[in-house]
């Protein structure tokens, strides 16, 4: 990398930074700094939803998969169960986000079944957002750090990269600040537009630096396996569980494999689930839905951000393969022993092990053109710069703040919202800096974050739309024994994270069932709260 390269990164820093300011002028009201006064067209929303999916996380980490020994496309089947997802939330969900005035989606929740249900909804995706951003704060600051050692190789790696953690998350912090979720979406429209292109100059470099270009690549991602997308996943599996607090084993076997992450039912029934769960009852995308002012505006955002997504996917893999082809891991005398999921790269004559992450970010660094590399690293800050700070603070305040000071003024409410976000980004440094030494991809650790914790949310919505005869207290029955079921998956079975929301929101569903039957029915005016047709 070369000067002009640090001149167009930081260039973009400081210029969204200032852009982030300069919308501070339209902030008077918490309706405008959560909402952009629900003016906002929904072509943009649609690029919004594309560039928030997308993330550094998927520009860094969805190459790597393909990349790595036993990497190839099965990725995709969750991206097929994606588009599933969009549809059944355009007819389910977003009909009911535009009766009233919403601030964020858990309020329809406190107008189905009261308080308590709204706050554990809106605790739980404070945890969870916060998590997975700090994870994709860390993944971009990977790539600044490599860009810093690309100047000086004699630095210290470590150092770097908390060093990189600090000043990406400040600057996050500061735009978010100041603009408000209308300065947010504008920004990601424009990001999308950098990181297409940045990713589109990276792919025609790397074929023109192959030896054989894309034919060479071709050959080599069919010789190993590479371009596989479908797993049907049947296979007999025998499980066995210990009961917690016990030595207690139970025993079965399924047809279907649930320990395996990408198969084409953990990504249809999954995936879909999952994009219910993130796109549907998840105040990050949601709030998005409701910057537009008609339901079928925020539906014809969301389902055109499908296309785009599933396009922008195939191609990143591609990367992947093409990234293999150039580096050559499958040369290393090692390469055929190594754990799935794992890659080396060439170092002089040897080979080093790798996580698929690193990858990327050293192509562009060491590799790419002067200019291209700057272009391409600042195209991988604005996946990264996509920030939730803003959603986090609308639920923070909204729904868990409100209700403890119910009768202020919307000036003090909007002076919390803004001390919120600085606390949230702090939070999200912190996260950064205690998952920097995990080796796992941070695409594997961001998502079974998100499906962890979105399962039992998604289950409640669905009771509120489906179940009308139940009340708060078995809903929140099957919250709470979701969670605990969630928790003992998670970490004492090797069941697959695309399972999660899925198993999560069955939970849920069917405890809230049975305790129903318990509890006095709810209130006759609450019943339709969440009820497309109502």
């Amino acid at each position: 990398m070369k000067p002009l390269d640090l001149v167009i990164i930081f260039g973009y820093l400081i210029g969204i930074t200032l852009f982030g300011v300069w919308f501070s002028r339209k902030q008077k009201t918490t309706r405008d700094y959560f909402l952009g006064d629900r003016t906002v067209p929904w072509w943009a929303i649609a690029a919004s939803i594309v560039a928030t999916e997308t993330s550094t996380i998927t520009f860094i980490s969805v190459p790597g998969i393909a990349f790595a020994r036993g990497g190839n496309f099965q990725f995709l089947q969750l991206v097929f169960g994606y588009m599933i997802g969009r549809v059944v939330i355009s007819l389910l969900f977003i009909p009911s986000y535009f009766r009233g005035e919403l601030m964020t989606v858990y309020q329809l929740l406190e107008r189905r079944f009261g308080m308590r249900i709204k706050m554990l909804a809106a605790s739980l995706f404070v945890v969870m957002r916060n998590i997975a951003d700090g994870i994709r704060l860390l993944l971009t600051a990977f790539v600044l750090g490599a860009v810093y050692t690309a100047f000086q190789p004699q630095a210290n790696t470590e150092t770097i990269v908390i060093a990189s953690i600090v000043l990406l998350g400040v600057v996050m912090i500061i735009f978010t600040y100041f603009g408000g979720m209308e300065a947010v979406i504008w920004v990601e429209v424009v990001q999308l537009g950098i990181y297409l292109v940045g990713a589109a100059m990276a792919a025609v470099v790397l074929i023109q630096a192959i030896n054989g270009g894309w034919g060479q690549a071709v050959a080599l991602g069919e010789q190993y396996n590479k371009f596989s997308f479908i797993d049907l996943g049947f296979r007999e599996t025998a499980y066995a569980f210990t009961a917690p607090f016990t030595t207690r084993s139970f025993n079965f076997t399924l047809p279907i494999d649930l320990t395996k992450t990408y198969t084409l039912w953990a990504g249809l029934l999954g995936g879909c689930f999952l994009t219910m769960s993130t796109h549907g009852t998840d105040q990050y995308l949601v709030q998005r839905y409701l910057c537009t002012d008609k339901p079928r505006h925020a539906a014809a955002a969301l389902l055109s951000s499908g296309g785009v997504v599933l396009g922008q996917f195939i191609g990143f893999l591609f990367i992947g393969v093409l990234l293999f082809a150039f580096y050559g891991p499958h040369t290393d005398a090692a390469y055929a022993t190594l754990a799935t999921g794992v890659a080396t790269l060439p170092v002089g004559e040897t080979f080093k092990v790798v996580g698929g992450d690193r990858v990327f970010p050293d192509f562009i660094t060491k590799f790419m053109p002067s200019g291209l590399s700057g272009l391409v690293v600042a195209a991988i800050f604005a996946a990264a710069l996509s920030s939730s700070l803003n959603s986090i603070a609308a639920t923070a305040v909204n729904d868990l703040y409100k209700p403890f000071r119910p009768r202020r003024d919307d000036k003090h409410y909007l002076r919390v919202s803004h001390w919120l976000t600085l606390v949230w980004g702090v939070v999200q440094i912190g996260v950064a800096l205690v998952v920097m030494r995990k080796n796992r991809s941070a695409l594997d650790q961001a998502l079974s974050v998100a499906s962890l914790i979105n399962g039992p949310v998604l289950g409640v919505f669905l009771v509120g739309t489906f179940l009308r005869r139940v009340s708060e207290p078995p809903a929140l029955i099957g919250m709470v024994t979701s969670i605990v079921v969630m928790l003992y998956i998670r970490f004492f079975t090797p069941i697959g994270w695309t399972w999660y929301v899925l198993i999560g929101s069955v939970v849920t569903f069917v405890v809230a069932w049975l305790a129903g039957f318990a509890f006095a029915p709810a209130p006759r005016e609450r019943r339709d709260e969440l009820s497309p047709s109502a």
